[in-house]
């Protein structure tokens, strides 16, 4: 099976701005923003889609989002942020390796899509 994009920015095969690291995720910026600030959250586990998750990756989701208001704090959001997944083509994913997008900076209009 290949490598994921981002399993190859984590294994460094491919450069990338890495904002935020640890044992269990990294965070990058999109590369195709939607909003001023347009971070990726992504475990180090590769995990295709929120709907492969099991109960033994809990602790990681979890993680996930301690991460973004980790990071959302680090870069002065003033709790103004919002956090997207895509699950699956149909859902915008395009990219089969779980992420959050971290998104701020504009108004995030409600509902979205």
């Amino acid at each position: 099976m290949s490598s994921t994009l981002f399993e190859k920015i984590i294994n460094r095969e491919i450069p990338s701005d890495i904002l935020y690291e640890d044992d269990l995720s990294f965070v990058i910026k999109d590369i195709n923003p939607q909003a001023p600030t347009h971070l990726l959250i992504i475990p180090k586990k590769v995990i295709p889609k929120l709907s492969d998750a099991s109960e033994d990756d809990q602790m990681i989701l979890g993680h996930l989002m301690l991460v973004a208001g980790k990071i959302a704090d680090q870069l002065g959001l003033d709790e103004t942020f919002r956090l997207v997944v895509n699950n699956g083509a149909k859902a915008g994913q395009s990219v089969f390796h779980l992420h959050l997008h971290l998104l701020s900076g504009r108004l995030l209009n409600w509902p979205p899509g």
